[in-house]
């Protein structure tokens, strides 16, 4: 199994420099690739911040990467879940924090946007100090 770096993951989605994507996509494609979650969050924001993809574009995006028949993700369970918050209108960092704190008693953040969006969700509850 090969651990994958985000400007694998990005080429191979993006398609951005024909030569890197296709030396990407024969990688990705002929073996078994590892993906770490600091990985797929920086993919989210190269995405986002760098090709300015939308919320339901990198969740698609990441979305079908990750199901890819060769592809392994450090942590699915948390990356499911984060995309799923994702397509409910939290960011993708927060998705994840929320899916890691899984199990505790609260998340406390000094983002009052971000409490305000994940408490209306559900789940874990985020608390402002």
């Amino acid at each position: 199994m090969l651990a994958i770096d985000t400007n694998l993951i990005v080429r191979y989605l993006v398609d951005d420099d024909p030569g890197q994507a296709a030396r990407a996509r024969r990688l990705i494609d002929n073996n078994d690739v590892f993906v770490c979650t600091t990985v797929l969050l920086e993919t989210e924001w190269v995405l986002r911040s760098v090709y300015g993809f939308s919320a339901a574009q990198c969740a698609k995006a990441l979305s079908d990467f990750a199901g890819l028949p060769r592809t392994r993700l450090e942590d699915a369970a948390a990356a499911a879940k984060a995309l799923g918050l994702m397509q409910q209108g939290l960011d993708f960092a927060d998705g994840l924090h929320l899916a890691k704190a899984e199990g505790c008693e609260a998340f406390i953040s000094f983002d009052q946007d971000f409490a305000k969006a994940a408490n209306a969700l559900g789940g874990i509850k985020v608390r402002v100090p």
